[in-house]
């Protein structure tokens, strides 16, 4: 028997081509039609799914067949299976550009279009044809009932002529429950036709249903699981591909993958977020022998652990790449990060964020590496990332509380609880004891920056104060720890998930751009404590004022926003059919536009406000942080003409002091691409041939002055 979904998935998809022939969507058949059904209490006919076979015999009901939840019209005794069948009317052949089945479903399916197979649900791609009471290798949730979208199983072009005819034609479905004690069984199916002129033979699609994309100026990545779910632990092994055509260019879904191509194993991830219908994911690439592969997907430095986050209740959708975006500008390293559509087994799940992991590595957090061999010494006192974070429900083990304040939980990171040896955890634990300890006497003012990097410590402090999210401070506050013979300091960050910030909350703090939320969310005893030390509010003023003529200049912040905004634009309402969800709260909302662009405008307005707050309300004194020998009058300017540029610009610096200028031109991950020393009160003739077309910042940086801002390579 002909199997079409043994077709390897780039075959599937390369067949996808002339979307745009499509003239509108009709459906031939429906979940609710009649179907003649049949339980599975023993193997079938061997011809059971073909046109030809008698099925006089068998039961006739209206789909779906079921238990009796919210998604049954019809309802059977348990079974481990259930064999179905209906019959429908091709009029014209030659008007249907597309087909589509799309199946909501528990646990498991197999589909036949007059006799042959073309689409499994839950069951290996590669398996013969399940028995009759075969059990699947996982179960599997119908989510239609509950708001969520059927998964589509796209019918080759080629193959349209060979499966359908003119005239009747069969539907059958085998459905698999798995186990037969299963309180629930659903059994809902959809077969829609693409059709290319303006004849009306079929059905209207269900409200639910929207057309297919022909191509995405994002990059496209499609991951297909085989007929596995993606679960919550275990991660299952799957196969990805990246089609990244270049800033400017089209991915369309028949072209091949030109980023990534192999193995990946999968899980679903994050915490509150998980009862999102928009999943989050967490993924490893990986080599044919299950090994780490280490890939630069979308031009990000190789690594194998990656994060694809797709923003839900964040409708602006770019909360937490702005916000990574500027931890890069400030930090030495914050998450890079990039847009781009996922495809789940041909299931269109819109835009989502690929992001990296936070873990040790020389292009992320760039600490030594800590061994099982490290047990003493200053091998033993480095190479460290914990957070501050909710415990494992009671369960200790992943990390220890703190006896001091609240008594907060610190969970081990990277390397996590069971990649390090006792010695290794008792030692941190113990450091940080220590630490808290210090910061718990009386002299704490006089100690604290033998223990804490307070560059570190006032960066991460204002990120988190600027965004306002509801976590600050005491969820995923991640921190890590240098070898003593590189400072053996604690450093705060990398910063970690701004989706609920920027007044992107409605419970427990005020949303508003005005107050601190330290007050409102901090864990951390002597995070509250340093923030009362009066040199450590001026180093935060100081620090302040510095961003403010630069990186977070509010001219610059609008920028970058509107550079995203566009960036996904094309993909926007893409992303909203499949999740209608604007003009509806989603927890926690605080604010509910009608549009996306009403989502933008309140971020930014927000921004704007809180960003005069903190200029207004900042703590400390940013003169006080400022030797009057380090203050040089000066008359400072930059000019870049022409920008954008093409082949060549003139770069004008113009200094009353004197002293050169160091530029440097970043792309926007935050990659250094070009660093320039100019005179002072001179002209510079630069060359981009270093750089490809696209977005670019500079910084210009002369004794204690330093201008920023944008340019872009044509």
């Amino acid at each position: 028997m002909k199997n079409i979904f043994l077709f390897s998935f780039l075959f599937l998809v390369s067949h996808f081509s002339g979307f745009g022939q499509v003239d509108h969507w009709e459906t031939a058949v429906f979940a609710d039609n009649q179907w003649t059904y049949r339980l599975g209490t023993s193997e079938p006919p061997a011809d059971w799914m073909q046109a030809s076979f008698d099925d006089s015999s068998w039961m006739v009901g209206e789909g779906g067949f079921g238990y009796g939840d919210d998604d049954d019209n019809t309802i059977i005794n348990p079974t481990l299976s259930l064999y179905m069948r209906t019959s429908f009317e091709v009029v014209d052949l030659a008007a249907i550009e597309k087909a589509v089945l799309q199946a909501d479903y528990d646990d498991a399916f197999v589909a036949y279009l007059n006799g042959v197979e073309f689409a499994r649900g839950n069951f290996p791609a590669n398996d013969p044809t399940p028995t009759y009471d075969q059990i699947p290798p996982t179960d599997h949730e119908a989510g239609l009932y509950d708001g969520i979208l059927p998964e589509s199983f796209w019918i080759a072009d080629t193959d349209l002529s060979t499966l359908l005819q003119e005239g009747e034609n069969v539907l059958a479905i085998q459905v698999h429950n798995y186990l037969i004690s299963s309180s629930d069984m659903s059994s809902n199916f959809f077969l829609t036709f693409g059709i290319n002129d303006n004849s009306n033979n079929y059905g209207e699609t269900p409200d639910w249903f929207f057309p297919p994309l022909e191509y995405t100026r994002l990059p496209l990545v499609r991951i297909l699981t085989n007929g596995q779910n993606i679960v919550n632990e275990p991660r299952i092994v799957a196969d990805m591909y990246v089609t990244d055509n270049g800033t400017g260019n089209l991915n369309y879904f028949t072209d091949p993958p030109t980023g990534y191509n192999g193995k990946i194993s999968i899980e679903i991830r994050g915490a509150s977020s998980q009862f999102f219908p928009k999943n989050n994911y967490g993924f490893e690439t990986q080599d044919e022998n299950g090994e780490n592969n280490n890939y630069p997907l979308l031009g990000m430095p190789a690594e194998n652990d990656w994060i694809l986050h797709g923003p839900f209740s964040d409708k602006s959708l770019i909360r937490n790449a702005l916000s990574f975006d500027i931890g890069r500008s400030m930090m030495p390293y914050a998450s890079r990060t990039r847009f781009c559509e996922l495809v789940i087994n041909n299931d269109y799940r819109g835009i989502y964020l690929m992001m990296e992991k936070i873990k040790r590595d020389p292009e992320r957090v760039d600490i030594s590496k800590l061994n099982p061999e490290d047990i003493e010494g200053d091998e033993l006192t480095g190479g460290y990332i914990f957070q501050l974070d909710r415990d494992n429900e009671d369960v200790e083990e992943d990390g220890w509380y703190s006896p001091y304040g609240s008594n907060p939980f610190y969970a081990y990171h990277h390397p996590g609880y069971d990649d390090l040896l006792p010695v290794q955890r008792i030692y941190l634990r113990s450091w940080m004891n220590a630490f808290e300890a210090a910061m718990e006497a009386s002299d704490f003012a006089s100690t604290y920056e033998e223990y804490l990097d307070m560059e570190s410590f006032v960066d991460y402090f204002l990120i988190n104060e600027l965004t306002k999210h509801i976590d600050a401070f005491k969820l995923s506050f991640y921190m890590y720890k240098r070898k003593d013979s590189n400072g053996g300091k604690l450093h705060l960050g990398p910063i970690w998930d701004f989706n609920l910030g920027y007044s992107n909350f409605d419970f427990e703090c005020q949303p508003e751009p005005v107050g601190w939320i330290f007050p409102c969310t901090s864990r951390a005893f002597w995070l509250d404590k340093l923030l009362n030390v009066s040199a450590v509010q001026n180093k935060i003023a100081c620090r302040w004022e510095e961003l403010r003529q630069s990186t977070l200049a509010t001219t610059v912040l609008m920028n970058r926003i509107d550079e995203m905004v566009n960036e996904i634009s094309p993909s926007v309402e893409e992303n909203f059919t499949r999740w209608n969800i604007l003009d509806e709260y989603v927890w926690p909302n605080y604010f509910v536009g009608e549009t996306h662009q009403e989502e933008v405008d309140y971020l930014k307005d927000w921004l704007t406000d809180r960003l005069t707050w903190m200029d207004q309300n900042m703590l400390g004194n940013p003169v006080d942080c400022i030797s009057s020998d380090d203050i040089i009058p000066s008359t400072f300017s930059f000019e870049m003409l022409p920008n954008p540029v093409s082949t060549k610009s003139n770069f004008t610096f113009r200094s009353s002091h004197g002293s050169p200028a160091n530029l440097t031109i970043y792309d926007s991950y935050g990659r250094i691409t070009e660093e320039l020393e100019i005179d002072a009160n001179s002209t510079y003739e630069w060359v981009p041939n270093n750089i490809g077309p696209g977005v670019y910042f500079y910084s210009l940086q002369s004794g204690q002055q330093q201008l920023s801002g944008k340019l872009i390579k044509l």
